[in-house]
């Protein structure tokens, strides 16, 4: 073979595996996208190729919209609070179903309640669980059914650590999050064969809002480094390329999966 041919190969060869992790032509719907893991996927999407609807709880997602347009891609906002009764939800999502095709769903919004269980009132409780459980079935069921018509799609939900553990003081964060890795087989199990894919990300301790708590304690978050085989707090972007591949042809055979980013975490 000459060297001509040689360095075609190779270009061919660089090609193809750009190609896996090229997402050029898609849309990405993300939850939670103004800040924190949800701003990360969001952008980590949008730099390979994806245009964006990013949807929050109200409308602040400024920051998140220009950049994702700074790197080449469209973004559009939503509004709506997950914590709203069900037909909103739906309705909702149909709108958007009306409008646009949906090739990726990242269901990433969440909200936690610390507290010790037996103080924990009935309201606080469906306040997480409706946000973390029912918000990701509902809107799942609405755009995974658009996509299992059409023969393809993939979603994404952030699972936790606290989707194998039970964390502490955290009784409904724990459940939900446990019932975010059983809807994600469960799903898989019912639309793998019509070419959906349903994954999860079990983020490990990450520096956002929601641990910010955690990290305010500072005899608890030491404790918490001291674990992490990694040495340090994950940061939102360490979540950004798991994403790109769970939403790339490149996890084309990856279904039903929990993939955990803990920096060793659960290998303690």
């Amino acid at each position: 073979m000459s060297d001509a041919g040689a360095g075609d190969s190779s270009a061919d060869a660089d090609g193809a595996g750009d190609a896996l992790f090229r997402l050029d032509g898609r849309t990405a719907l993300v939850t939670g996208a103004r800040g924190g893991i949800g701003r990360a996927i969001a952008v980590a999407l949008a730099r390979a190729g994806a245009d964006l609807i990013l949807l929050g709880r109200t409308d602040d997602m400024t920051a998140t919209a220009e950049l994702v347009r700074d790197a080449g891609r469209d973004a559009e906002t939503v509004a709506l609070d997950l914590s709203s009764p069900p037909e909103t939800i739906t309705a909702a999502a149909a709108e958007i179903l009306g409008r646009r095709r949906v090739d990726i769903l990242v269901n990433n919004a969440g909200v936690i309640h610390r507290g010790a269980a037996e103080d924990l009132d009935f309201a606080a409780w469906r306040g997480v669980l409706s946000v973390d459980l029912d918000a990701v079935f509902l809107l799942s069921q609405a755009f995974g059914r658009a996509m299992a018509e059409r023969g393809h799609g993939k979603i994404i939900s952030i699972a936790s650590l606290l989707s194998f553990q039970g964390g502490v003081r955290v009784a409904a964060y724990a459940a939900a999050k446990h019932g975010v890795a059983g809807l994600t087989r469960a799903l898989c199990n019912e639309w793998a064969g019509r070419g959906v894919q349903v994954n999860a990300i079990a983020p490990g301790y990450v520096a956002t809002d929601n641990t910010r708590p955690l990290r305010e304690d500072g005899d608890r978050s030491a404790a918490i480094e001291a674990r992490i085989p990694a040495g340090r707090w994950g940061t939102p972007d360490d979540l950004a390329g798991a994403a790109v591949f769970l939403a790339a042809p490149a996890s084309g055979y990856v279904n039903g999966h929990v993939l955990v980013v803990d920096g060793g975490w659960m290998a303690r």
